[in-house]
């Protein structure tokens, strides 16, 4: 089939397509940002998916199915400008789908969707709220963005859409929010926590994004990977330091001393866990991960140069 892929220049973007041709489906891709080694016989338009042009990629490309990884995640984004891209490119997504008569469409989700507090339960399931409007009000726009996702399942019923909760990625290209927090040697804590993490290797979330349109999946649906980890232990086979701070001086020595910086939200995330339940993506699709959680540390762990 022909398979459209927003934010297609992405490190997962470039894997999932990767991925979709070497299953022998024709490949498109929408970013404003260029792939410039991208694989001959790979049609990569360079625009905003907000705009016109992006319409005119599915005017004239006409593909059967859509897989939407066009989100900003990094926290360091303006806010205005995260929440323009996330809400407002999902929602031209979904309005280009009907429109054009896309089939199948695959939103790349976070778990982060569900929130971090002291007292949530442990494993979330597909049916609970949001908290992350509450305990994380930076991570707005995602959940809006998820939740529009969402309403496409009853809006446009005659497209099969599923929206996948994934979490946190780690692997070679050192992308995405959780390879972030962890790049720098010394890695914040709050005293007296040690949450735990959820994880799962890049090339695994590729494999599920495919497997999720190859299996024609419609609904909301946990993704995850390995068993969580205590952010202690992440630390210790990544090689760095974990420096514990009172919670009293955190928000204080965030982006000073070697530690990153985060938004005011994020203490939430430091604290408490956000742990998933990803059975009802097995179920439906048979998904086994490929790298176990130390693979996942020791792929990441050589990509920043630790021995």
């Amino acid at each position: 089939m022909r398979v459209l892929v927003t934010g297609i220049s992405g490190k997962v973007g470039q894997q999932v397509a990767l991925l979709l041709a070497e299953h022998a489906h024709e490949v498109v891709g929408i970013d404003r940002r260029p792939w410039r080694d991208a694989p001959e016989g790979m049609r990569i338009h360079q625009a905003d998916i907000r705009k016109r042009a992006a319409e005119d990629v599915f005017r004239i490309e006409k593909p059967d199915a859509v897989i939407h990884m066009a989100t900003v995640t990094h926290l360091t984004a303006q806010s205005e400008d995260r929440y323009r891209i996330n809400l407002g490119g999902t929602k031209a997504v979904f309005d280009f789908c009907h429109r054009y008569g896309v089939k199948h469409a695959v939103f790349a989700g976070r778990h982060t969707y569900y929130g971090a507090a002291a007292d949530s339960v442990l494993y979330h399931t597909e049916d609970e709220p949001p908290l992350a409007l509450e305990t994380f009000p930076e991570l707005a726009d995602l959940v809006a963005a998820d939740l529009f996702a969402g309403t496409a399942l009853w809006r446009y019923p005659e497209i099969a859409t599923a929206v996948l909760r994934i979490v946190y990625t780690l692997g070679p290209s050192k992308s995405g929010t959780l390879a972030a927090f962890l790049r720098g040697r010394r890695v914040p804590s709050v005293l007296g926590h040690d949450p735990l993490f959820q994880f799962m290797h890049e090339a695994d979330v590729a494999r599920a994004l495919v497997l999720a349109l190859e299996k024609g999946l419609r609904g909301v649906y946990n993704v995850a990977g390995p068993q969580p980890m205590p952010l202690s232990s992440i630390v210790r086979h990544v090689g760095h330091q974990l420096i514990p701070v009172p919670e009293v001086l955190f928000r204080l020595v965030l982006g000073r001393f070697g530690l990153p910086r985060l938004p005011p939200g994020a203490l939430s995330h430091i604290k408490f866990p956000v742990v998933v339940d990803a059975s009802a993506f097995v179920e439906k699709t048979g998904f086994k991960h490929s790298k176990d959680e130390y693979e996942t540390l020791q792929d990441f762990r050589r990509s920043l140069g630790e021995p």
